[in-house]
């Protein structure tokens, strides 16, 4: 397919967006712009946002896609209680993650990328088992990650952002494609902020 049939693809695709998913990507942007600025309002934000893609995911078969959003729910509503928790206690720094917390991320991916791989291959019709199994088991790192307010949330949702994108095309879905190309490049930005979040405290410690 040309440049010229993705740019048509992608200004139909504009022209026909319904109203569920025009919210669901406000949601989402919003959400990641909060999380950028270590606000807690990103979780109530997110969660709506989950619930619309849910809805959107299913009619194109992103199983996993649907488990991460699951996943995603659960999260946020733990996010959103650590979180406030924390604040109530006057802890609500970021900081680096621990040989611990890290080795925990790194097992969410392994493990869940190759429990939803081996799902999606042999019990579902998706035609991306490999593709859609990692960027749901990246993401669900990331996730975790973030609730425990750690800045290498913003690596691994990261990589599932960047092998999300060229899925999204493959499933002919540029606008999903373009959000998420945003939500890599805010996360980008997200990463230095808390590094610098993180610096701050390091400074008034000392």
């Amino acid at each position: 397919m040309s440049f010229q049939d993705w740019f048509k693809l992608f200004q139909d695709q504009i022209l026909h967006t319904s109203l569920i998913e025009w919210l669901a990507v406000g949601f989402g942007v919003a959400e990641v712009l909060l999380a950028k600025r270590n606000n807690i309002w990103l979780y109530p934000t997110g969660i709506i946002s989950v619930l619309l893609w849910m809805f959107l995911l299913l009619g194109v078969k992103l199983y996993a896609e649907v488990l991460l959003n699951v996943y995603y729910l659960t999260m946020s509503i733990y996010g959103w209680f650590i979180w406030k928790k924390r604040k109530l206690e006057g802890e609500n720094q970021v900081s680096w993650s621990g040989n611990k917390e890290l080795t925990i991320a790194i097992s969410i991916s392994i493990v869940g990328f190759g429990l939803l791989y081996l799902v999606l291959r042999h019990y579902t019709d998706s035609d991306v088992p490999l593709f859609d199994a990692i960027v749901s088991s990246t993401a669900w790192a990331g996730m975790w990650l973030l609730a425990k307010r750690k800045i290498e949330n913003w690596i691994f949702l990261n990589i599932s952002n960047i092998v999300a994108v060229p899925l999204f095309f493959h499933k002919k879905l540029p606008l999903m494609a373009c959000l998420t190309t945003f939500l890599f490049i805010v996360a980008i930005f997200g990463f230095f902020e808390w590094k610098k979040i993180v610096d701050k405290n390091k400074f008034n410690i000392a």
